[in-house]
């Protein structure tokens, strides 16, 4: 009877154990709802016809095989890119490391000391006051049950970290892939801002011969010769300008790539053109898509998670803790007695640990990381805000510079008329040159300014495109970051 007294005790204390394993203080996550606009202020500029599939590698709707070629290369040289990466890893291994804490841990010790007694002691016995060695090896082992879920929470927390790093990596992606169309956008206006300088500068130095000429024959005087000389070095001046940002932005690009500008190989000094859109409209991205689409929303999201099972991590310290534990040594003062049977010592057996008084600390720790969570979830609503604002300006943007655009490009073909036309009334003497110096310099500033509005309305559509939340691929998520150097020092013992 006693027999099966003590064994329904013991079946007591497993299904004790067994309950509150299944118990997790402390509160479960919920995703946060969050109300966005039903539609953009400008929706009628979203059309429907294009997939939001596009947003994957939306600069494949400017049709340049070189800027394909950048985002490519980007993709596997930058060193940002390589960091992203790494962070992952880091996360991971912490995941990882939390996880082991579900399992029971082992250790292996061996020693030996020499031991003496002193003599000058209340209690000293003559065989003590030799010295002696003592040889010692064993295993100690525990194992922490997770009763009140405190590692269940490590592990959520530990978890959504890693999916906040891995949004990380794709808000990288994103911002690398639209920064490298920016500067190669940047840099092809600036091309077109210096072929127009170039032109004008051809056009000016023909207007001083002929202004030479004609004070040579008597016609004009001085004055024209001076103030040609003047409008075209005034021209001339904006050239070095120019070619130092167009070297900017070549050298921006090469980094951004991960090479030194000495070593970029692609070509791109030889002027190209400004690219077009091939699509005249934008992905139909509602303001409820950018929760999902969004990598910094889905980084706070997942951070917000992380903070929420931080709550139940400290609550479990208000619970006792359960743990068994146990050791096995052998123990000898000589050496050819340790592998003794008779050597052996052991101990094992449960142990409970219950912190039952802290003077409140443990109570207020629990409200500081319930405060922590609620500036994790205004840190999300104000990611969300800051989202939906900048999708909205950069609409605004490209609609307003779009019209800008169309009235520049009327501009200039009114300038190009007017220097036609008032080059023809100076050579027959029928207009002063100050008409022909003020044609010319109207017609190379509307130039230079419609090729920066161009290549402003191909920068906003990149914005907008960032602002969506485009140019990372959800499946793309690297095991191991990749690099073309060689780690050579990635060997460590593989202890734990």
């Amino acid at each position: 009877m006693k027999k099966n007294g003590r064994s329904f005790f013991e079946r007591l204390i497993v299904l004790s154990i067994c309950w509150l394993a299944g118990c997790t203080v402390g509160p479960d996550y919920q995703p946060p709802t969050v109300e966005t606009p039903q539609a953009w202020t400008h929706q009628e500029q979203v059309q429907p016809a294009v997939s939001e599939a596009i947003l994957k590698e939306w600069w494949a709707v400017l049709n340049d095989p070189v800027l394909n070629g950048l985002i490519e290369r980007v993709s596997w040289g930058s060193p940002d890119i390589r960091e992203a990466c790494y962070r992952i890893e880091e996360s991971r291994a912490l995941r990882d490391y939390v996880t082991g804490r579900y399992y029971p841990g082992a250790e292996f010790n061996a020693s030996y000391t020499r031991t003496r007694d002193s003599a000058n002691t209340a209690f000293t016995f003559p065989d003590l006051l030799e010295e002696r060695g003592r040889y010692s090896t064993g295993f100690d082992a525990a194992w922490e049950l997770d009763l009140f879920g405190g590692i269940r929470r490590s592990v959520q927390s530990a978890q959504a970290l890693l999916e906040a790093s891995v949004e990380n990596y794709h808000g990288v992606q994103a911002s690398l892939y639209a920064e490298v169309a920016a500067n190669y956008i940047e840099l092809r206006t600036n091309q077109m801002r210096l072929q127009y300088a170039l032109e004008n500068i051809q056009v000016q130095q023909e207007t001083l011969k002929l202004t030479k000429d004609r004070f040579q024959a008597g016609l004009v005087p001085e004055l024209d010769v001076a103030q040609a000389r003047q409008n075209l070095a005034n021209t001339e001046a904006q050239v070095p300008s120019l070619r130092l940002a167009e070297t900017q932005a070549f050298n921006r690009l090469a980094v951004l790539l991960g090479q030194y500008p000495q070593d970029f190989d692609i070509d791109l000094k030889t002027p190209g053109t400004i690219p077009v859109l091939a699509l005249d409209n934008l992905p139909a991205v509602l303001p409820a898509n950018l929760l999902r689409q969004r990598p910094d929303i889905r980084r706070a999201e997942r951070q917000l998670a992380a903070q929420t099972a931080q709550i139940g991590i400290v609550a479990s310290e208000l619970y006792p803790s359960f743990s068994l534990g146990g050791s096995f040594h052998l123990a000898a003062e000589q050496f050819s007695d340790v592998g003794d049977w008779s050597s052996r010592s052991y101990s094992y057996g449960p142990a409970l640990r219950w912190r039952v008084f802290e003077g409140g600390r443990l109570r207020n720790l629990v409200k500081a990381e319930e405060s922590r969570t609620q500036q994790a979830m205004v840190s999300y609503e104000r990611t969300v805000l800051a989202a939906v604002e900048e999708v909205e300006n950069t609409f605004e943007a490209y609609s307003q510079e779009s019209i800008r655009c169309q009235a520049l490009q009327r501009s200039v073909l009114a300038a190009q008329d007017t220097v036609r036309l008032v080059d023809s009334l100076y050579r027959s003497g029928l207009t002063d040159f100050q008409n022909v110096l003020d044609a010319q310099r109207t017609l190379y500033s509307q130039q230079d300014t419609l090729a920066i509005s161009q290549g402003t309305i191909v920068l906003d559509m990149v914005r907008i495109y960032k602002a969506l939340g485009g140019g990372w691929d959800p499946e793309s998520v690297p095991d191991r970051p990749s690099s073309r150097e060689t780690m050579n020092s990635e060997s460590s013992p593989q202890d734990n």
